[in-house]
């Protein structure tokens, strides 16, 4: 009798949806999926808008990653008018979109990687949440909801609401940031890099602790895709870099993208797997997120964010394919985003009025922009008409980058597990808290 696993998700945010596992009568893998409803129709309801509005449609697309869905197509909106946006407004941007990164890093990490570790994989699911976490560690429970309110306020005070916001528009945005909120937020921000620092301790304990596991587990040979600027990790700017599974970087210019990236929709899916096609490569299964962008990046764009950059490739390679991995990775960009928010908030740019251009004028063209999204490069290729009629949208959410490598991933492990029995000689840590 053919016996099927499905894990419902957390979230269905994005598409996120549910795996599924099949196995036969001899404990045989026969099939691993991953299974979400595909948020491409946001393209259709796009068509016949101004564009203007599109960066006000979009963001309905995930409530965890909405900023990325504001700012990216602002981005494809300028480009395909011509638009040069002022310094202010970059930096704003900036700011911005990394106070997203770190309000969403450290809930992913505190939230729902934090209970599997701290309990350990095999304790009682009704305990493995942040509820018992908060509970059992109120230190650290307290100081990863300081970490995460602080986040999202910061998103709040820049972006209108925290949740869909609605300050970016085309030419820039629509004011800079009040001077008492900036001095409000300078005066946390030092506790915030201490309360990073912490966090960084806490990661690398459950690294090394996990290390059988992270080693062991889920090792699978992917490329890459990220984004970096001239090579420095960045998620506003830059071009598109991909990886190869032996560690060679190749760099597209974003609109060039269709050169780089395919998709397919399986028989066996109604959602968009992404692969790499490049001339000159073999095609095969690209990963995004935050092991992407690390296996990307030659440096981190902050001092503290590419000393943890260095000890991590140290441990485990210039490229990484150790999906635990992930985790790592995600608490060095949570480095560097709180880095970067403390630059921008000491800069006078960030209360500058001049933060958004009149000479705005609606013209017939092709625009593309490009961000990196908390769980990966998220692109945007708008097609404008000469009143400012989006008559075509193209979206590459990281939802659709990830799917094939998810896949892939899940049924290596689900082999492991049910297969090869792998997990059974693999030494596991005592639980931190019961």
């Amino acid at each position: 009798m053919v016996k099927e696993i499905e894990v419902e998700p957390v979230t269905r945010l994005e598409g996120h949806g549910g795996l599924r596992i099949v196995i036969d009568d001899n404990g045989k893998v026969k099939d691993a999926q991953f299974n979400i409803t595909s948020t491409r129709f946001f393209e259709k309801f796009c068509e016949g808008r101004y564009c203007e509005h599109v960066p006000r449609i979009t963001p309905r697309i995930c409530g965890i990653c909405p900023i990325p869905h504001h700012l990216t197509p602002t981005k494809a909106v300028e480009d395909a008018w011509g638009i040069k946006i002022p310094e202010p407004a970059y930096k704003l941007r900036q700011l911005l979109q990394n106070a997203k990164q770190y309000s969403s890093h450290v809930l992913h990490f505190y939230a729902l990687a934090a209970p599997d570790f701290l309990l350990g994989p095999f304790a009682d699911p009704a305990l493995r949440n942040v509820v018992h976490v908060i509970s059992k560690m109120p230190d650290v429970g307290a100081m990863a909801l300081k970490m995460m309110d602080f986040g999202q306020k910061l998103c709040a005070e820049i972006g209108g609401k925290s949740v869909h916001p609605i300050s970016a528009i085309v030419g820039g945005m629509k004011k800079p940031m009040d001077e008492d909120a900036r001095d409000r937020f300078l005066k946390q921000v030092d506790e915030q890099i201490e309360f990073t620092k912490k966090t960084v301790e806490i990661g690398l304990k459950v690294v090394e602790d996990y290390w059988d596991v992270v080693a062991n587990v889920g090792v699978v040979p992917t490329y890459y895709v990220g984004m970096t600027k001239n090579g420095v990790h960045d998620i506003y700017d830059g071009d598109i870099r991909i990886v190869t599974p032996d560690g060679k970087k190749i760099d597209y210019d974003v609109h060039d993208y269709l050169d780089a990236l395919g998709e397919h929709i399986p028989e066996h899916s109604y959602a968009t797997h992404m692969y790499y096609k490049p001339a000159g490569y073999p095609e095969g299964i690209y990963r995004a997120n935050c092991l992407a962008m690390t296996n990307a990046a030659d440096k981190m764009a902050t001092p503290l964010a590419d000393e943890a950059l260095k000890a991590m490739k140290a441990k485990i390679g210039e490229v990484s394919h150790h999906t635990f991995a992930y985790h790592w990775a995600r608490i060095i960009e949570t480095v560097e985003a709180i880095e970067l928010i403390k630059k921008y908030l000491e800069d006078p740019d960030i209360v500058n009025p001049d933060c958004k251009t009149l000479d705005v004028e609606p013209r017939e063209g092709v625009g593309v922009g490009v961000t990196e999204a908390p769980r990966g490069l998220l692109l945007y290729n708008i097609w404008s008409d000469a009143e400012g009629i989006c008559k075509k949208l193209n979206l590459l959410v990281a939802t659709n980058h990830n799917i094939a490598g998810i896949e892939k991933t899940l049924m290596h492990v689900a082999k492991q597990v049910f297969e090869d029995k792998a997990l059974d000689g693999l030494k596991l840590p005592d639980p931190w808290i019961k």
